[in-house]
């Protein structure tokens, strides 16, 4: 089958990595998290003491990008993606609350996104890529053959988003994770540069109320629809 490009975009904590991992896997693609890189130049910033609390000096940041090195690695042994600061595996602490806390002021900096997304579409020239994020369908690759748009309710999406934490050994409180996530939300939505939005051909996803065995056959069946 010839290679084509998927965009899955959508809220956080909506299963959007964890699909985009199994489907590439399945179909022997590239898996491309875009959120990580954000993540990535958060804690950059956090390093470097470019929030005071929770404000982010937005120029201090700007005037620092180019000491910014992000890159993605695949590790075969744990057969998952790793994200490198300046050549510093930084993946376990990007995860953390208060890299989460943080990310969407980032992301919403004119000069953070085009360099990111230039480093995406890079990624995608040669096709054959799964990309998840915020604005993949339509922004970083607006003619992806495939589009899909994931959603769930706040209250699994919490749920799942404590799990995970909680696995880790983070101590949070599920009220603190919702807030969390709807704060996100209307940063993600509101604002200016590429906000979170649905790409008009994309095809919506709500896996509230199903397994991730069931969306991954559910989108290889929209795959199967593209010609080999």
């Amino acid at each position: 089958m010839s290679k084509i490009n998927i965009a899955i975009d959508g809220f956080s904590s909506c299963g959007k990595s964890t699909l985009a991992k199994q489907l590439a896997q399945h179909i022997g693609y590239v898996y491309v998290d875009s959120g990580a890189m954000y993540r990535a130049v958060t804690l950059f910033a956090m390093r470097n003491d470019f929030f005071t609390k929770m404000d982010l000096n937005e120029a201090q940041l700007i005037a620092s990008l180019a000491q910014v090195e992000v890159r993605l690695a695949y590790d075969s042994k744990t057969q998952s993606q790793i994200t490198f600061l300046n050549n510093e595996n930084v993946e376990e602490e990007i995860r953390k609350m208060p890299v989460s806390q943080r990310v969407s002021q980032v992301a919403v900096v004119k000069e953070v996104r085009e360099r990111l997304v230039f480093l995406q579409q890079q990624m995608a020239l040669d096709r054959g890529v799964v990309m998840d994020g915020r604005d993949i369908g339509t922004v970083v690759m607006p003619d992806a053959e495939l589009k899909i748009f994931m959603t769930a309710s706040p209250e699994v999406r919490a749920k799942r988003r404590l799990d995970e934490l909680e696995a880790k050994g983070d101590k949070v409180s599920f009220d603190e994770v919702i807030e969390n996530l709807k704060h996100r939300d209307h940063i993600d939505q509101t604002r200016a540069e590429s906000p979170l939005t649905q790409a008009d051909d994309a095809r919506v996803l709500d896996n509230s109320k199903i397994t991730r065995e069931e969306q991954l056959k559910l989108v290889k069946s929209w795959i199967s629809l593209f010609p080999s």
